[in-house]
């Protein structure tokens, strides 16, 4: 979805119709978390966006979205009081068998661990118990100006060396350099699979995109993570397979490789 004629706090003059969805999930309901649910609000006064619940999952029920009134809130807001992996090895499972959930969409904290390859590595277990399930750290770095490998194998991601506000709907003309836009870690990580593949190292990437949808938030789209899941079971069902998991937006990203033996 194209974002980039809009400003973080585009209200009355929003152009496009309505974005409807079924559950909004918004991670951690701190200072992140409560900016969120702030731009959302806004986004649902001004017509921009609607959702059937939104929900902030937090460990901390006195986290900042905890303090807050029912009437300091947007409409149909709950506070769901858990650790992150616990709510989405539950959700997600939910997902998979309600096809209504595919109009959901997760709202990423920067702070989070990489979630969705979390839960990716614990069906793959769950559905091989007797199978080797790893995950590895890549065999080769891609090509991007910023990157750090995680203790726990994931390689996070930037083509930005400089701190980006959290606003930033990463627009066709970057803000920080005043020049276009030239790259997409979509593309960048596609592209790696392709010549990981061509090394001999086969990789079948599954990429979530975390996509400005209005006022300064950042979604992935549910579907995209339950077509994910499926892409494993057929693909792992064979000898093995390799997978390079990925949660990006245009500029920043966390990868991690997932091998089925």
């Amino acid at each position: 979805m194209a974002a980039d004629t809009f400003a973080a706090d585009a209200g009355a003059a929003y152009p496009r119709p309505i974005q409807r969805f079924g559950r909004i999930v918004i991670v951690g309901g701190g200072c992140y978390g409560s900016y969120y649910v702030r731009q959302l609000g806004r986004a649902q006064r001004a017509a921009a966006a609607e959702w059937d619940e939104l929900i902030v999952v937090d460990r901390d029920a006195s986290c900042a979205v905890g303090r807050r009134t029912p009437d300091e809130l947007p409409p149909r807001t709950t506070l769901v009081v858990a650790e992150w992996q616990q709510f989405f090895e539950d959700y997600l499972a939910s997902a998979v068998a309600e096809p209504a959930r595919r109009r959901d969409a997760i709202v990423p904290s920067p702070l989070m661990p990489h979630l969705m390859a979390d839960w990716l590595a614990a069906r793959a277990r769950q559905r091989w118990p007797g199978r080797p399930v790893r995950t590895e750290r890549l065999l080769a770095a891609p090509d991007v100006p910023w990157q750090r490998a995680g203790e726990d194998g994931t390689h996070y991601v930037s083509f930005a060396e400089w701190m980006c506000p959290i606003n930033c709907i990463e627009p066709a003309k970057c803000p920080h350099t005043r020049g276009p836009r030239s790259w997409s870690l979509p593309v960048a990580v596609r592209e790696y699979a392709d010549a990981e593949g061509e090394q001999g190292r086969a990789l079948e990437p599954l990429v979530f995109q975390c996509v400005h949808r209005t006022h300064g938030v950042g979604m992935i789209d549910v579907a995209d993570v339950v077509d994910a899941d499926a892409a494993i079971a057929t693909s792992g069902a064979r000898d093995g397979a390799s997978f390079l998991i990925g949660t990006v937006s245009h500029c920043h990203g966390a990868l991690r490789r997932l091998v089925v033996g």
